[in-house]
């Protein structure tokens, strides 16, 4: 019987034979970037650009480039050409381009502006990578076998400045993903030579934010800066910059933020206009062309172009978000990283390439200081050397005899004998000898060097030193603070009417104008549904719905579709997106946040809390510890200034007291004060507001202070309330 094709396996047996192999594969050999600033893409294009000569010769097409490069990145022409286009100068998506290009290779900031093929456009690397591959052919860095083992690659390249924070690097690897934005050369040099004097130095006034090659403004705070400075994850916001053109009455941007495009803001404008929520535009268009970016907004007579802008921000890409996640692989591991952090472990990194650097130059001058001193020998007898060649019957025996004649090794005996006879005179002898005294004395300064930290610590220093003179470049994105951005709210483009909302038993909710309720016909309900809750309020107003689990969610009332009376109207669960088990207990709606909020609850007691206390700068949509859940909330209510309230026990009191006697609270889930003395096993059964009640003699009932008994309802009165 032939076996099955499916076979039953362990899963953690699955993961760890199938799965795990291949995730680290893409977190340690695609995906991360290095301490070089280079994925292995990167890496092995720009290697094989090097080797093609291209950092100083003319340009090659960039067919050209990826057809070697595929010798080290087997992963088809495509991706190879695709890495290629990212690090070019035409395509701008980088502070300092890797690779001078000459063609269209598109635009970071546009969607839809592809690049050429590779058969049009020519390449060639840019200056600036004389830094990164500098005395990359002594012994820096480690070299490996390619994929097939016909070549070498390097493992990492030996860059003079800390490159992985000079430009842009994103990646996304299985399980972990890496965003890492750029900083201004300038200010990063500067922070380096900081960091290789004092670890522990404060450069918050040296590297002053993130610098993007699309410019923009970035909207600086410095609590979160901090925060992306010292673990390498936190976002901040950049936004577009533009000018007003009076004469012509249109607005023209010329910078937007870098992880957005010039697509994506002209479509959202374009439907804030279709929808009717921004009415100021007639006209929006892409006018970039060679010169730069440019979208051109033409305005309608009148128009505010400043407060306009201000909404367009809140409302559209022009603003948008930066997630830094610093995410990179030291040693093979993966490790996120702050600034100070990743800018140490780079100064390790670059002093072990100097180190190594030092040591190839220190064993190169010893084997020549060798040789020469073999050389030297020979002037005490040029003409016994020639002797011992003429005399010597067989090619083999030449170097043995000059090892015995003059006392010398091999290495300096071979040498010997390889110089031409024309060299053979005592002129080029001394001349050869002569740089003897100088060999030493290098050689003694080299390792004087290699056995300092100090002096190998201003190498780097003089290194960083020479790429900030050389590629410096002023800030490309400026920097605003937070306190000088005013505050503009979409609000003001919310037509405002007076409306009602109508909360059922059912928890659905009806939003109906005033004008349709007076038109309206009966309000269509369930069966057996009813209309528990009545506001009437305007639609700019915010709603707090309050549940059993002591969550406050809060929506905005015009978020919220009209209806008509003989409509169900919004389920609010769905809505809200509440919990399978989590109920609604209150609804309260609000234009400005005035009054307070009383929770009563069944052990006697009531908390006033300020109903400020629920308003938040950060439209945010679900607050939790509305109120206490210590004791079973009774009943809830909104009161705009104090009143006289009824408060009922189980047993059949009451006790008209005044809310001015509780004083207010600021922490929501306060248990409150006590409000009715209960006996043993009493409870407070309701509360309600005194023009509910009917009693005959409210005076009866009334306390001044808080917490009393309350007295017993009197017999005419029993009739009278909805409790006794």
């Amino acid at each position: 019987m032939p076996k099955p094709i499916i076979a039953e396996q362990n899963i953690t047996q699955t993961l760890e034979t199938n799965y795990m192999p291949y995730a680290m594969s893409v977190i340690i050999s695609r995906a991360i970037p290095e301490i070089d600033g280079f994925k292995p893409s990167h890496r092995k294009l720009l290697y094989t650009m090097y080797k093609m000569g291209l950092l100083s010769g003319a340009r090659t097409k960039s067919a050209n480039v990826v057809g070697q490069t595929m010798k080290l990145n087997p992963h088809g022409d495509a991706a190879i050409y695709e890495t290629l286009v990212r690090l070019t100068e035409g395509n701008q998506a980088l502070l300092h381009p890797l690779i001078d290009s000459k063609g269209n290779f598109g635009k970071q900031f546009s969607r839809d502006m592809a690049y050429a093929a590779s058969r049009y456009t020519e390449v060639k690397l840019s200056a600036i990578c004389a830094e990164i591959f500098a005395d990359i052919d002594k012994n820096t860095i480690d070299f490996t076998d390619n994929y097939d083992g016909t070549m070498k690659e390097p493992t990492l390249l030996p860059t003079t400045f800390p490159n992985l924070l000079a430009n842009c690097n994103q990646g996304i690897a299985v399980g972990m993903a890496s965003n890492i934005c750029s900083f201004n050369l300038r200010e990063l040099c500067d922070t380096t030579e900081m960091l290789l004097k004092n670890e522990d130095a404060d450069f918050t006034k040296t590297l002053l934010a993130p610098d993007f090659p699309t410019g923009g403004e970035l909207i600086f705070r410095e609590a979160d800066m901090a925060e992306i400075y010292r673990t390498g994850r936190g976002t901040f916001k950049v936004r577009g910059k533009y000018t007003y053109d009076k004469k012509n009455n249109c607005i023209d941007i010329s910078e937007i933020p870098y992880t957005t495009t010039v697509e994506a803001i002209i479509d959202k404008i374009v439907d804030l206009v279709k929808t009717g929520k921004v009415k100021e535009i007639s006209d929006i268009r892409d006018e970039t062309d060679l010169n730069g970016l440019k979208i051109t907004i033409d305005l309608k007579r009148g128009t505010d172009a400043d407060k306009l802008m201000g909404r367009l921000f809140k409302m559209t890409p022009l603003e948008d978000s930066f997630g830094c996640n610093f995410n990179i692989l030291v040693e093979g591991s993966p490790m996120v990283l702050g600034v100070r952090e990743i800018l140490l472990e780079w100064i390790r990194f670059r002093v072990s390439c100097i180190k190594r650097s030092i040591a190839h130059d220190i064993q190169k001058k010893s084997d020549k200081l060798h040789l020469l001193q073999g050389l030297e020998k020979i002037l005490l007898d040029i003409d016994k050397a020639i002797k011992i060649v003429r005399e010597t019957e067989e090619d083999a025996q030449v170097v043995p005899n000059l090892m015995h004649g003059f006392s010398i090794d091999e290495p300096q005996a071979e040498y010997v004998a390889e110089i031409k006879l024309r060299h053979l005179n005592k002129e080029y002898i001394l001349k050869r000898t002569a740089e003897i005294a100088g060999l030493i004395e290098e050689l003694q300064a080299l390792r004087e060097t290699l056995d300092s930290e100090k002096k190998i610590k201003d190498i780097i220093s003089r290194n960083l030193k020479d790429v900030k003179k050389k590629f410096g470049k002023n800030r490309q994105t400026s920097i605003i603070s937070e306190e000088n951005i005013e505050d503009v709210t979409i609000e003001t483009e919310i037509e405002d009417y007076p409306l009602k909302l109508f909360r059922t038993e059912h928890h659905y909710l009806k939003k109906i104008s005033l004008v349709s309720l007076r038109t309206s016909g009966e309000q269509k309900l369930k069966d057996d549904d009813k209309i528990i809750q009545e506001i009437e309020i305007g639609n700019k107003a915010e709603m707090l719905i309050f549940t059993d689990k002591a969550n406050t969610y809060k929506m905005k009332v015009h978020e919220i579709p009209d209806c008509k009376a003989s409509q169900m109207g919004e389920y609010l669960p769905n809505l809200l997106g509440l919990e399978i088990d989590e109920k609604i207990v209150g609804m309260v709606a609000t234009e400005d946040f005035a009054g307070n909020m009383l929770f009563c609850f069944e052990n006697g007691k009531a908390a006033k809390i300020a109903l400020s206390s629920y308003a938040t700068k950060l439209n945010r949509k679900k607050l939790t510890g509305g109120y206490s859940l210590a004791a079973k909330l009774i009943r809830m209510m909104h009161i705009k200034e104090d009143c006289d309230l009824a408060a009922f026990s189980n047993i059949g009191k009451a006790l008209v007291f005044n809310t001015e006697s509780i004083n207010p609270k600021t922490t929501r889930d306060s248990q409150g004060v006590n409000v009715l003395t209960l006996r043993k096993g009493s409870l407070m059964a309701a509360v309600n507001f005194i023009d509910e009640v009917n009693f005959a003699d409210i005076g009866y009932y009334r306390t001044k202070n808080i917490p009393a008994v309350g007295c017993f309802v009197k017999e005419e009165d029993k009739g009278l309330t909805p409790f006794c």
